[in-house]
């Protein structure tokens, strides 16, 4: 199966200015503190896990992150050894069809995952901020919820020290964004537009599929996964 997303997209604005205006803007409630709509079914019938390929895309590009203790490390190290769900987010984002609906796909891949003793220990998930100048580890943990108390399967909240830092990962990976400034309700308030974007990695630290928000749901995923997993067993 051809995979159905390999553009890579250029950044389109300046990080630099963008974060320079951080200190004059409004906060937003964080996404995790609103309970997303339901997800919606899916509109046709993914094929089944194992009878399909799914194609290297690309390494998985590696940088200085930082997780919920503020403490840097290597991206590479939670992009190998486990099949790995990773993806995007702010956690400002308000629109449902963003960082929100990201979320819960995630969420409910984490509790297929965690009830599949096959897949367990082959899984992890990894939640990456586009939005340093206010994502710090503390706010990320936050977001995260009972989340960042670990569980059956690793999902880890990471952040970075600032855009220098994030900007070769978002090009690595081909995740554009762009910041606006909506002044409709009187005082400034920063957005990032952005479109959605999940990768699947796999043990060697390969791209093996990029979902679209079309695609994005929890089936989908689990297929992919399985498929994955019975790659490996193959071997």
């Amino acid at each position: 199966m051809t995979p159905r997303a390999r553009t890579r997209v250029g950044i389109a604005v300046a990080w630099l200015l963008a974060a320079s205006l951080a200190g004059c803007l409004v906060w937003v409630p964080s996404a995790a503190a609103h309970a997303p709509p339901a997800l919606p079914a899916l509109d046709f019938e993914p094929p089944a896990p194992g009878t399909y390929t799914l194609f290297r895309i690309m390494a998985a590009p590696d940088g200085e992150v930082l997780g919920l203790d503020g403490r840097p490390q290597r991206l590479a190290r939670f992009t190998r050894e486990r099949i790995t769900l990773l993806g995007f987010i702010y956690t400002t984002c308000i629109d449902p069809d963003g960082c929100p609906r990201a979320y819960r796909v995630f969420d409910a891949v984490y509790e297929a995952v965690a009830a599949a003793p096959a897949l367990r220990a082959q899984v992890r998930l990894v939640t990456l901020s586009f939005d340093p100048a206010r994502d710090s580890p503390a706010t990320m943990g936050r977001y995260a919820g009972s989340r960042a108390r670990g569980g059956a399967v690793p999902w880890l909240f990471l952040t970075t020290r600032s855009a220098r830092e994030l900007m070769p990962l978002l090009e690595g990976f081909g995740q554009d964004v762009r910041y606006t400034v909506d002044r409709a309700g009187g005082a400034p308030r920063r957005e990032l537009a952005h479109v959605l974007k999940v990768f699947l990695i796999d043990r060697a630290g390969y791209v093996r599929e990029i979902y679209s928000s079309e695609f994005l749901h929890p089936r989908t995923i689990l297929h992919d996964i399985e498929t994955l997993a019975l790659e490996e067993r193959a071997r």
